[in-house]
């Protein structure tokens, strides 16, 4: 239809409207009705798209308020176990007006809380006494001491066990509240005890039991049950006349009760005396002080917080990419419905509203129910946390709002984030084929490959940089744009995959088609799988080599099951027989040597340093502290000289005469014969063949008196070098040697030979048949450094494992909600039922075995560009450190390599193998 307009003769005007023109502003309002119109229709259209698509809903909701609830129950645990400065002060003064330490004989100034002091003179204070306390608050006041360090090693049921002590009288009713009474009275008396119910547990004790010193020197009895409310550990409260003062005591506090208030004059003048004050309220002293002295933040402060946020980051981009497919799919079936949005006159930004609206909604729903379900569980969970994480008493009951606004807006952004592709391709969408109910064919624009690819380099260049700098944000910076770019390639190369399809059965056929066909759902599933795996595998890899650095590195102590036994404040030593005697019971060996240590002879005081001297020959010219440019430290690399020890390092130094020599270095019969000739004849042994020069050792004592120091002693030696020894450098001199050098010794302890480590139980055995001369420390050389990798390997690749399993069982729940058609189809052609559960399983295949393929790729490509950059910087250092190897995890890999079997597995297992009938009615 042609619409003609009415011809206007020549020079004449249209006429001029009656009214005045609208200001240019009204389109601006206009403009603004009009958004809040269109998000206001796309929210209400989310808000009947989620109730009616409700399994959707629920997964969603779920993906987002999982994370979400984990995160709220943290930070309101961690906003209720930080105290507030007046809750630390309550808890610390009990009942009392003020704390008092006297710290220094002069002026201190402290911050208004007492939580911080600093003093510029003064010699610390001598032993404080409570007249002394008391004269100085004033007539009236009235105090009692509080000493919070009392280390106790007490007999347990099966081995000695060490708890913490506290002296202090708890009748007194100023340190009676410190502590809550949860059974029994206070201790009355020096032989009486109130204890945790901690240690009640560990010692197996109940009220009225009888509790022994494990030297055996005292025993106590259980009058009360108590309970710190800063340490829920084993604690043990002592009386007073139980452990008398010797001495000044550092650490030791006092409670005070004065008649008026503790204004800021009193701290004042407590403050020129040096004793710091901890008031109830504030007083405003200290110049001006508070508790931002103590509480600045600093570069390594602004670096964890960065690290942190790219940590949180990933975690951001993990929970959007597992989203994304549950968006892409409700896009797929509404297809009909945005096309109608179309025809009825939306353009394409009100349609991205629409989807957007989803993501909002959904959103704002896992956050509320995240932050309620994390901050009832920090509730409801809280009595667990202060006893089994934090050990101590929280504070009040407060959720850090703050933290939960943060957690709440970033739940909202990964909804947004998670359907903003969805929303871009629901824009684009051909609309006569979304009235149809046709797919469009899906393409992938090659620029999204070539910013993968630029993104993926330049993550990999930055990454490689941060590692060269020892910088953890930067190395994530680039593991994110790395990661981002594995995601802008993903789509490329699915479709690429599809093409070889065509020489696979039927079923994976389908699924590898399937994948191509539905991108927008494929392609995140499998790039949520490949982060984690990528994320486990990359730190896998450098845990793996840093542990196996740091066994290369290690140097053991003693032949492996050997072990070294000291005592520890020593009462009555025992004899070797009686030693020989509980190894030969507990442990049975009786290959038992006494070590004797080396020192100053009686008449002296202080410390001697006795150690061997290398020759000049071997001597390393430079020395690890100098300040070496370029050409010196390469020339030191490449000297034989400076490759070991450049300083020569600590030589351990003994008294010996053969006896102990094949228990402490593993020598051979013949070699421990040469030896003993050596030591028999009054010379010196060593275990590093450097020592000895022309058959003999230059042994250099230095003496560090409490006068003036006196002049260093050198002297040749007759020596012997073990050919090969185990366990630290080693100086053994013979009696005679000794006695050369102006040296005496005494017993230091003693060395036990076994085949095979003694497990706990053995060790304790041991040390209690010992029990009567003391308590011991027992030393066992294992063979090889602690390792701890295994599990947290084992840990990471669990957690991977458990977001493949996640991600596939999403992405094949909906593939089969979205391809119910096709199988409808497959039914009518007559395809057998188990052809839907094998389907089924290929579709988790194609997700789960890809995503970790690639994660996989990209894990150990992280992980070598990263211990490659750190070899690279350390290169040219000296002395020269280990370079990380660059393993393999194969503990994680194996893992890793078992999860998309087990993902696919359990796609068959709850897929029913009937297929759909749908019955059509025309």
């Amino acid at each position: 239809m042609t619409i003609r307009r009415t011809r206007q003769d020549p020079g004449r005007t249209d006429p001029s409207p009656a009214g005045p023109v609208q200001p240019p502003a009204l389109v601006g309002r206009r403009r603004i009705a009009e958004l809040t119109g269109s998000w206001r229709t796309a929210l209400r259209i989310a808000r009947r798209e989620s109730l009616r698509a409700r399994r959707r809903t629920v997964l969603v909701l779920a993906m987002i308020a999982l994370p979400v609830a984990a995160l709220a129950f943290l930070a309101a645990s961690y906003d209720m176990a930080e105290l507030t400065p007046q809750e630390r002060v309550d808890r610390r003064l009990g009942v009392a007006d003020a704390e008092l330490q006297w710290v220094t004989s002069g002026p201190v100034g402290q911050d208004e809380w007492g939580e911080g002091w600093s003093t510029r003179d003064g010699k610390p204070p001598a032993r404080a006494t409570a007249a002394q306390m008391t004269a100085l608050l004033g007539p009236g006041s009235r105090v009692t001491e509080v000493r919070p360090h009392a280390p106790l090693t007490l007999r347990g049921p099966h081995r000695d066990e060490d708890v913490a002590g506290r002296v202090l009288d708890l009748g007194d009713p100023l340190a009676r509240g410190l502590v809550r009474f949860l059974a029994g009275r206070a201790p009355h008396q020096p032989g009486e005890v109130a204890v945790s119910p901690a240690a009640l547990r560990r010692l197996d004790l109940r009220l009225g039991a009888a509790v022994t010193v494990a030297d055996g020197s005292r025993a106590y009895t259980v009058v009360g049950v108590v309970e710190f409310a800063d340490d829920l550990g084993p604690v043990v409260a002592l009386h007073p006349g139980a452990v008398p003062r010797t001495g000044p005591e550092p650490d030791s506090v006092w409670l005070a009760d004065v008649p008026g208030t503790v204004d800021a004059a009193l701290v004042s003048r407590l403050n020129e005396r040096g004793v710091v004050v901890t008031a109830r309220h504030s007083t405003g002293s200290g110049g001006g002080a508070n508790r931002t002295w103590f509480g600045l933040t600093g570069a390594s402060d602004a670096n964890d917080l960065s690290t942190g946020v790219l940590i949180a980051g990933l975690g951001l981009l993990e929970v959007v990419l597992l989203v994304g497919p549950a968006f892409a799919v409700g896009v797929r079936r509404r297809r009909r419905d945005l096309a109608l949005v179309a025809v009825a006159g939306g353009d394409a930004a009100q349609l991205r509203r629409v989807v957007l609206a989803d993501g909002v909604v959904l959103g704002v729903l896992g956050a509320a129910a995240g932050l309620l379900v994390g901050v009832g569980a920090a509730f409801a969970g809280r009595p667990l946390m202060e006893q089994y994480v934090f050990g101590m008493r929280f504070g009040g009951y407060r959720c850090w709002p703050a933290a939960l606004v943060l957690l709440g807006g970033v739940a909202v952004l990964a909804g947004v984030l998670a359907a903003l592709a969805p929303a871009w391709t629901a824009a684009r969408q051909d609309v006569s084929a979304g009235l149809a109910g046709r797919r469009t064919p899906p393409v992938s624009p090659g620029r999204w490959l070539l910013v993968g690819l630029a993104l993926v380099v330049g993550g990999a260049g930055l990454a490689a940089y941060g590692a060269s700098r020892t910088s953890p944000a930067v190395i994530l910076t680039g593991l994110i744009l790395g990661e981002l770019g594995l995601v802008c390639c993903t789509p490329t190369l699915i479709g690429s995959l599809a093409r070889l399809g065509r020489v696979l059965p039927l079923a994976p056929r389908i699924a590898v088609r399937d994948a191509s066909r539905n991108r927008a759902a494929a392609a995140p599933a499998i790039c949520a799988v490949m982060a984690a795996v990528a994320s486990s595998v990359a730190l896998g890899g450098y845990l793996a080599s840093d542990g196996a650095r740091d066994a290369r590195a290690y140097q053991p102590t003693l032949p492996t099951g050997h072990l070294m036994v000291y005592q520890n404040r020593p009462a009555e030593q025992p004899t070797l027989a009686e030693v020989v005697d509980a190894a030969r019971d507990q442990l049975g060996v009786d290959a038992v040597a006494s070590v004797y240590a080396p020192g100053c002879e009686a008449a002296r005081t202080g410390y001697c340093d006795i150690t061997p001297v290398l020759p000049p020959t071997q001597a390393c010219p430079w020395q690890p502290g100098d300040d070496l440019p370029a050409p010196d430290r390469q020339q030191a690399r490449a000297d034989p000289r400076c490759r070991a020890d450049p300083s020569g390092g600590y030589v351990e130094p003994w008294v010996d005469d053969g006896s102990a020599l094949p228990l402490l270095t593993g020598a051979d019969p013949t070699t421990t014969a040469a030896a003993s000739a050596v030591l028999r004849a009054g010379g010196v042994v060593v275990t590093d063949p450097r020592y000895l020069h022309d058959g003999l050792v230059t042994v250099r004592v230095s003496r560090v008196d409490t006068g003036p120091d006196q002049p260093t002693a050198l002297r040749d030696l007759p020596g012997y070098a073990l050919p090969r020894a185990t366990g630290h450098p080693r100086l053994l001199l013979s009696t005679s040697a000794a006695g050369q050098l102006d040296l005496s010794w005494s017993t230091a302890g003693w060395v036990i030979g076994t085949t095979t480590p003694p497990d706990e139980e053995q060790q304790a055995r041991f040390a209690a048949a010992l029990r009567p001369f003391g308590t011991f420390s027992l030393n066992v050389e294992q063979g090889s450094a602690p390792r701890d990798v295994s599990p947290l390997l084992l840990l990471l690749a669990a957690a991977a494992g458990l977001i493949t399993v996640g991600a596939a069982g999403i992405a094949t729940a909906l593939a089969a909600a979205e391809g119910r058609a096709e199988l409808t189809t497959l039914a009518a052609v007559g395809a057998a039922p188990a052809l839907r559960r094998m389907l089924a399983i290929c579709q988790a295949g194609v997700i789960a075995g890809l995503g970790s393929v690639l994660g996989i790729v990209a894990g150990l490509g992280t992980a070598a560009i990263v211990l490659f950059s750190v070899n690279r910087q350390y290169a040219s250092d000296w002395p020269a450190s280990d370079p990380y190897p660059i393993l393999v995890p194969w503990p994680t890999l194996g893992v890793l390599v078992l999860v998309p079997v087990v993902a696919m597995l359990g796609a068959g297992l709850f897929t029913r193998a009937r297929l759909p009938i749908e019955r059509r009615l025309d």
